[in-house]
């Protein structure tokens, strides 16, 4: 369980380090030591690009890489909280088996790596809560498809990480679990629904999480975690909705790791009808010199700060200094601010999203504020068949638009902010608002007004990247959009970004656990 820990002092750089030592003289002291000279900073901050190398020529165990993340998450958990149930035996029993199979030579193609897995995802016997105290006992019988892959290719499942209450806010708070607190600044939101997902990457507590989607749910924990995420276009990787404006996509601190995650979790299987032909993403494009992006600020659905505003500036320069030529342009989506929340709750509650949550309606005072707001609205009889052909008509408006305002201009992708702001309160309630911009208020749905159209366009894929700190410390990211179905090139376009921005995770640039 969490509290408010607002008031407690952040950890420095020179403690974090001095952390990182402790935890590695445990994690490297063994009798199967492989390690010599690799602090737990390093081990917990890795990418999974730069383990399995070390792995694979035995200079590093998944025991000690395991070994460090769980150090961290027993240093750091109780400022962020982002963890619902810990695996550590199991997980430790496997990284175990990984170790003996690098020296087998049957090693996988993520062979011990630590996967944080989203409080939606499971291994069988795992407990699935939603975020909600009404499933608090939820026991899975079986793993579902994405876990199942992951432990084919071989990672280690060593935690369950936080959401809100049924996904359905973009930051990460419940009665259940209490308040997720970002690592970077734990009086700031860590993004939602994946957001313990985020949050447990940015702490170094796992090397890969599993993310969902529905409304900017792995873009907008990404933002806030400097971290990649993928929102994949529908019909990539197998979910147990065929609500079409939600999926599963990876969560990870590098480009290269979030290909080789995508590339296990995608694929058809027979308990997902939606699902298509695998597409398998590569490490390489060609460059992107030459190639027209419109950069779009909001789409007049919010204010957007001046941290923000800069951030994108210093992203936009990075793609330019690539060679790509890069339009600010004006697009008008055929909805404003105010609408965002209503065509969200007219094309999910009016279908099998909201019919899942109309058995809840007798029990909304064991809810939060904004679940319960959630449930009154799909038990009302509002949302409906058609409301869900109202939803459907002003989704062929927007692309419509997109087409005569971008593509038809010969623009191939869009960039735009993430979130309008990096500064929202970790406890920010999506039901009642509150958030200011610029000396302008912000539509309690707001938070998800730059990520949700582009879930009513679930055909889009989006990569999130991470492009640069607030001036409070907090990350700020950037979405890259494509056409439908157009996953090379948004890919395409991220591979570049990430050979030329300057990472996150080194040198200075790690989460410092301050509370200002």
């Amino acid at each position: 369980m969490s509290e408010d820990r607002s008031g407690q002092g952040g950890i420095n750089r020179r403690e974090v380090l001095a952390l990182g030592g402790v935890a590695a003289a445990t994690a490297v002291s063994g009798p199967k030591a492989f390690a010599a000279s690799f602090e737990a900073n390093e081990l917990t901050y890795m990418t999974a690009s730069e383990l399995l190398p070390l792995f694979r020529a035995g200079k590093l165990s998944p025991v000690e890489v395991l070994e460090a993340q769980i150090a961290s998450y027993e240093a750091v958990n109780d400022k962020v909280n982002c963890v619902t149930y810990t695996h550590f035996d199991t997980a430790l029993v496997a990284a175990r088996d990984s170790e003996q199979r690098y020296m087998d030579g049957t090693a996988r193609p993520l062979e011990g790596i630590s996967v944080a897995v989203k409080d939606e995802h499971h291994d069988a016997g795992w407990i699935v809560t939603q975020g909600s105290k009404l499933l608090a006992d939820n026991k899975m019988d079986a793993p579902d498809v994405i876990v199942s892959r992951l432990k084919a290719a071989g990672c280690v499942l060593p935690i369950q990480t936080t959401t809100p209450e049924i996904y359905l806010s973009g930051v990460t708070w419940s009665e259940l679990w209490g308040v997720t607190r970002n690592p970077w600044n734990l009086e700031y939101a860590v993004g939602g629904s994946s957001g313990g997902s985020g949050a447990a990457l940015a702490a170094g507590m796992a090397t890969l999480a599993t993310g969902s989607d529905m409304g900017g749910s792995i873009r907008i924990p990404a933002h806030f975690g400097a971290l990649y995420g993928f929102k994949p276009p529908v019909g990539r990787i197998p979910s147990g909705s065929l609500q079409y404006f939600l999926g599963s996509g990876p969560l990870t601190r590098g480009f290269d790791d979030m290909v080789m995650m995508q590339n296990v979790m995608a694929g058809p299987s027979f308990t997902a009808p939606h699902v298509g032909p695998k597409l398998d993403m590569p490490f390489s494009y060609p460059g992107i010199a030459g190639m027209k992006i419109a950069y779009v600020e909001s789409m007049g659905l919010a204010p957007v700060d001046e941290d923000t505003k800069a951030a994108m500036a210093q992203g936009v320069e990075t793609l330019t200094s690539l060679g790509a030529i890069v339009d600010t342009i004006e697009v008008d989506p055929g909805f404003g601010p105010d609408e965002v929340g209503e065509i969200f709750s007219k094309g999910g509650l009016g279908g099998p999203v909201g019919g899942d949550m109309i058995p809840f309606a007798d029990r909304l005072d064991e809810m939060t504020s904004y679940g319960a707001s959630f449930v009154k609205k799909a038990a009302s009889g509002k949302y409906n068949g058609q409301t869900v052909s109202e939803f459907e008509q002003i989704v062929f408006d927007f692309y419509r638009r997109l087409g005569e305002q971008v593509y038809d201009k010969g623009y191939e992708a869009i960039v735009m902010p993430t979130i309008c702001t990096p500064h929202v309160p970790a406890d920010y309630d999506i039901s009642k608002g509150g958030l200011v911009v610029d000396g302008q208020d912000v539509h309690p749905f707001g938070i998800l007004a730059l990520t949700a159209p582009w879930n009513f366009l679930n055909w889009c894929p989006v990569v999130d990247v991470p492009v640069s700190l607030s001036s409070k410390g907090v990350p700020i990211g950037m979405q890259i959009i494509g056409k439908s179905y157009e996953d090379m090139e948004v890919f395409r376009i991220a591979h570049a970004y990430a050979g030329r921005a300057k990472p996150m995770f080194t040198g200075d640039r790690f989460p410092d656990y301050r509370a200002s």
